[in-house]
Order: structure tokens, then C-alpha cells, then sequence
């Protein structure tokens, strides 16, 4: 007697129960957590009153972010999970530390002003990330669609460790660190190209003069990392606007959406 109960649908029905549980990908989320901690850490340090440190604890957490990404992909972990955490991690590092280290650093001295440019970067950083993760599926690999979060922040970051570097005060450059955080936000929600160096294949090989340049670049680097770094940070900042010009002067299409037959809904998105 089963008190009128089947016991092969009860056995089924358990069977449905005990799903599987999820487990979630160790090694690409503890990049990214470790690049959530170098925004976590430069926050601290600009509280703390060390501002060449927080300057490198973002250009820390760019190295790790671009690193989670691949070890992914290199070693087939790539889940829905890992792509929500790099997002969220993406937006205290490269959206709120930047905003800030910049207003704890020059821009509190100019008082609404200073809040407004802090918030508008961080709110750019946010709407960037959000239109990143929605058009993933539609824009050209090649490209970004506006400047990057972590280029936007290591042109914050690069100018307070220049200047840290050179012995400036933050008060005395409120105003170009206001200018350049409002750039810096705004670039980031144009539809303006920047090169994503995407189509670079590591596991190709290359002629032996690239190697060559590769470590001409790193000994430069060196010579004085503060202002090499900021200045190719500068360089890359402007580029894409240097890209969009050369692409009307050409006449060639100038958004990074990328050409679909399948979506005609989306031929509209390429004017």
C-alpha cells in the first residue's frame, strides 16, 4: 500500500528535484576578484592620502581585467556567471575608484563643480559597461564603441601619478583634472572607434623584429613609467577620434556596429 500514491511518478518527480547544482569557475574569477580588490585598494590609498599608490592599484586591476578574459577562454570557463562578476568588478575599478581618487584628490576643491565632473565619469562608466554588455553580440570585435573604462581610468589614474610624481598638488590642477574627467567620461558613451587589438592572436607566430619592439617598448616604459605611460595612454584617448575622422574623410562607415543580413532590424544601426 502507498496510500494511493504511484511510486514511479514519486520516484520521477524526485528525480526532477535533485537538480544539479552549479558550480562556478575558480580560476578567471579569482582574476577577476583580484582586479576588484586593485580598485578596492586604490580607494583606500587616495583615503589614505598615498595617491601614486592609487594610481597603480587601477593600472594593477587593468592588467588583472585583461587577464581574466583570456584565462577563460584559454582554458574553457567561460560562464554567465563570470561575465556579470568581470562587470561588476569593471564598474568599481575602472567606474567609482577613478571618480573617487580624482574628487579626494584635486576636484573637492572646486565644490559642486568638482562632485558634478566626479559623478559624471562615474555615471558614463556605468551606461558604457551596460551598452558594452548589451551590443556584445552586434559590434565589431575590431573595435570599442567608445573609449574603454580601463583606458578612461588610466588617463585619470596616469595624470595623478604624473603629477604625484612630479611633486604637484591636486589643488593646484582642480581644473584639468576637471576637463579631463569630463573627456574621459564622455568619450566613453560616444560612438566613436577604439581599436581593441582583439584581432591579436597570441598563439600565432610573428616575425622575430616584433618580439625586438616589444622590448623596446617595456625598456622605455621604464625610463620614467609615469610619464610614458600616461602619455601613451593620452595617445590611445585621442585615437579613436583620429579613426573616426579618417573613416568620414574616406567615406567608409564609421559605426563599430557590426554589418548583419540576418537582423534586418538592425540595418538602420549602421547609418
Amino acid at each position: 500500500m502507498h496510500d494511493g500514491i504511484d511510486p514511479e511518478i514519486t520516484e520521477g518527480e524526485s528525480v526532477m528535484v535533485r537538480k544539479r547544482r552549479k558550480g562556478i569557475y575558480i580560476l578567471p574569477n579569482l582574476f577577476t576578484l583580484a582586479a576588484l580588490f586593485g580598485g578596492f585598494y586604490a580607494v583606500i590609498m587616495a583615503i589614505n592620502g598615498h595617491f601614486d599608490m592609487a594610481a597603480v592599484g587601477i593600472f594593477c586591476a587593468m592588467v588583472l581585467d585583461s587577464l581574466d578574459g583570456r584565462v577563460a577562454r584559454m582554458t574553457n570557463t567561460q560562464s554567465a556567471f563570470g561575465e556579470q562578476m568581470d562587470s561588476l568588478s569593471d564598474m568599481v575599478s575602472f567606474g567609482a575608484a577613478p571618480a573617487i581618487i580624482s574628487y579626494v584628490w584635486a576636484l573637492q576643491g572646486l565644490g559642486r563643480w568638482g562632485w558634478i565632473a566626479a559623478f559624471v565619469y562615474c555615471a558614463c562608466a556605468a551606461l558604457r559597461l551596460a551598452r558594452f554588455n548589451v551590443n556584445t553580440g552586434v559590434v565589431d570585435k575590431r573595435y570599442f564603441q567608445g573609449l574603454p573604462s580601463p583606458a578612461a581610468a588610466a588617463l585619470i589614474a596616469g595624470f595623478i601619478w604624473l603629477m604625484t610624481d612630479q611633486g604637484v598638488k591636486g589643488s593646484t590642477v582642480a581644473w584639468p583634472m576637471f576637463a579631463l574627467a569630463l573627456y574621459s567620461g564622455l568619450t566613453m558613451v560616444t560612438n566613436v572607434p577604439f581599436y581593441s587589438f582583439k584581432d591579436v592572436h597570441m598563439k600565432k607566430s610573428v616575425p622575430f623584429a616584433v618580439i625586438v619592439s616589444i622590448a623596446l617598448v617595456i625598456a622605455i616604459i621604464n625610463i620614467d613609467p609615469p610619464i610614458v605611460m600616461f602619455g601613451m595612454f593620452v595617445l590611445y584617448g585621442f585615437s579613436g577620434y583620429v579613426i573616426y575622422a579618417w573613416r568620414r574623410t574616406k567615406g567608409v562607415q564609421t559605426s563599430v556596429i557590426s554589418t548583419s543580413t540576418e537582423e534586418p532590424d538592425e540595418r538602420d544601426l549602421h547609418k
